[in-house]
């Protein structure tokens, strides 16, 4: 309805311009739905906005745009209000078309061709493959499968990437771990680093697989291990020179192709669960992009000789910098450390610059609330290569905080001590943890509610909106066992039955779906479709509560069934964006 009278509003002024008023060639009018409905429907200020080129005061100018309004029969009355509001009061009868709209689109409701196929790359969760995924990363999963949903639900060509961390310092200290919980396993004791991926539980894991296919093949003395390894934080040592000093030990005494076996071990193993642990949630990816392969293909030193030549790399003490305060940054950045190793932050460049020649639009990339000081020197470095930073949006998400039974849970991946995403899954269940983790702004603090989410209670916001939809179910399992049947079009050609205010404002209800679920994709805020279908679900649940359905007169019957099957449709569209189920019976 919001598009059928901005398309009014564009004849009419069309009629204007040819009666010589010195309109703009290109106008796309704005249409909102009036906040309070003694104002109407929907609002435009239009008129305020095209007076000054029109020269005409706003109110002259909302009349003759209203005088050369075409005629359409949804409209009832066109006033102006106030400076120059132009207020549209609907029929009535015009209010209950998009409950065939709804009927009549099935699956399709609420999606449109906005985007026009625009290619747009959303890149999330990317955890590094040093443990499972923990409930922090959950968060991240669920918002940004919704965001890219959403996005695709609005006419985007949208690619789902992965950015798999397989290179780096954090890899090696997960392969190091591994090898000395293998070392255990061979009967070596030893104080296991403060710094080391501690799990007894996925490092023991690979480590037993190593055991299990080689025995004691890969062990070596715990003396040779520890030769010349600085003492650890524990010992009055520097626990970061501590796990340095194992990682070269252990690359040394393994060879490059025992070491890498140990590396691959680790990564495809943990990888391998990532992958069904975010399959089971509902979350895909079209792409798992490898940075490791990304240096391989000499990218990243290719991206920073392009920096070089621009002139935005200087050498200082043996290091590469990037000279990002000349973009705005706090502080230069290093990008090849003194002793040749490349950085996060340049391996980062690399891959950025790889999203801009692979053609993408926009890219958004969701990242943790944690990495916010990241974004203007990734930001300064797209700048100084050449390409249009602002198409890169990040996207923050503050990690949730898991409470149960009133007590926090730690989630440290390094000391192993952290509730996993399947453990989460395990307990509420996919639906609750997907629907939970996108109710509020995504840089807003989420204290996720175990007691809540497994409660079947109106006070759980998603059994309260899946139970509207399996009572809708419920209706016509009872239809069926009464031996009546549902005739769709006898119901439409009776609407002026529904003269109920609930209905009305049920049908408005519906009618603002297609408008929601745009706003919220060019917002990038799953938690509006949230708060709707809630909305929806308590004007269902109050309308069900205070009338019958299944009545005598099947003229009445079969419009309201009519309704009730369109705020279904609505209610299964709308949970399925947010990758949740809309079952028929609970």
């Amino acid at each position: 309805m919001k598009e059928q009278l901005e398309s009014l509003l564009s004849r009419a002024l069309d009629t204007l311009r040819a009666e010589g008023l010195g309109l703009p060639d290109v106008v796309a009018p704005q249409v909102s739905r009036a906040k309070d409905r003694a104002h109407g429907d929907f609002a435009s200020n239009i008129a305020m906005q095209l007076a000054k080129p029109a020269g005409l005061p706003p109110r002259v100018f909302a009349e003759r745009l209203i005088a050369a309004l075409p005629q359409a029969a949804l409209l009832e009355k066109v006033e102006i209000a106030g400076p120059g509001f132009i207020n549209f009061y609907v029929r009535e009868s015009a209010v209950f078309d998009v409950v065939r709209q709804a009927l009549k689109a099935g699956e399709a409701f609420g999606r449109s061709a906005h985007g026009a196929g625009r290619k747009v790359m959303v890149e999330f969760v990317s955890a590094n493959p040093t443990g499972p995924l923990h409930v922090g990363h959950g968060r991240g999963a669920a918002y940004g499968a919704a965001v890219a949903d959403l996005l695709a639900a609005v006419g985007y060509d949208v690619h789902r990437e992965y950015y798999v961390n397989d290179a780096g310092r954090q890899m090696h200290i997960l392969a190091t771990s591994i090898w000395l919980r293998y070392l255990e396993l061979c009967g070596a004791r030893f104080a296991f680093p403060s710094n080391g991926y501690k799990s007894t539980g996925y490092i023991y894991d690979i480590a037993r697989k190593l055991h299990a296919e080689h025995g004691e093949a890969y062990a070596v003395s715990i003396e040779q291990v520890f030769e010349g390894v600085p003492p650890d934080e524990p010992q009055g040592g520097d626990k970061e020179l501590h796990i340095d000093a194992l990682i070269a030990r252990a690359q040394e005494l393994l060879g490059d192709v025992r070491y890498r076996y140990v590396f691959d071990l680790g990564l495809n193993d943990i990888l391998d669960d990532i992958r069904d642990d975010l399959g089971g949630f509902g979350v895909r990816f079209e792409h798992w992009y490898s940075e490791r392969g990304l240096a391989e293909r000499g990218a990243v030193n290719r991206a920073i000789e392009q920096l070089r030549e621009r002139g935005h790399i200087y050498e200082q003490e043996g290091a590469l910098w990037f000279r990002s305060t000349d973009f705005g940054d706090e502080k230069d950045r290093v990008v090849q450390r003194a002793n040749g190793q490349i950085t996060y932050f340049a391996s980062d460049i690399a891959y950025h610059l790889e999203k801009y020649e692979r053609g993408f639009e926009r890219m958004i990339d969701v990242w943790g609330a944690d990495h916010h000081g990241y974004v203007p020197r990734v930001k300064a470095a797209l700048t100084a290569l050449g390409y249009d930073a602002s198409k890169l949006d990040v996207l923050l998400v503050q990690f949730a905080i898991l409470y149960r039974g009133g007590e926090r849970a730690q989630m440290s991946t390094r000391s192993g001590e952290f509730v996993t995403l399947r453990d989460l899954r395990a307990e509420v269940g996919s639906d609750a943890a997907r629907f939970f983790y996108v109710m509020r702004k995504s840089e807003q603090h989420l204290d996720f509610d175990l007691d809540l989410a497994k409660s079947q209670s109106n006070d759980n916001p998603l059994y309260y909106i899946q139970y509207a939809h399996a009572r809708v179910c419920s209706v016509m399992r009872q239809l069926q066992a009464k031996g009546l049947a549902h005739d769709r079009a006898r119901g439409e050609a009776a609407v002026a039955c529904l003269n109920l205010p609930a209905e009305a404002e049920l049908a408005r209800q519906i009618g603002q779906f297609p408008e929601l679920v745009l706003r919220a994709a060019q917002a990038c805020e799953p938690h509006q479709l949230v708060h709707y279908l809630r909305e929806l679900a308590g004007q269902f649940h109050a309308y069900y509560n205070g009338h019958q359905f299944l009545v005598d007169d099947a003229e009445l019957r079969d419009a309201r069934l009519n309704l009730i099957l369109a705020v279904r449709q609505v209610l299964a569209n709308g949970l399925g964006l947010l990758g949740v189920s809309a079952p028929e019976s609970m």
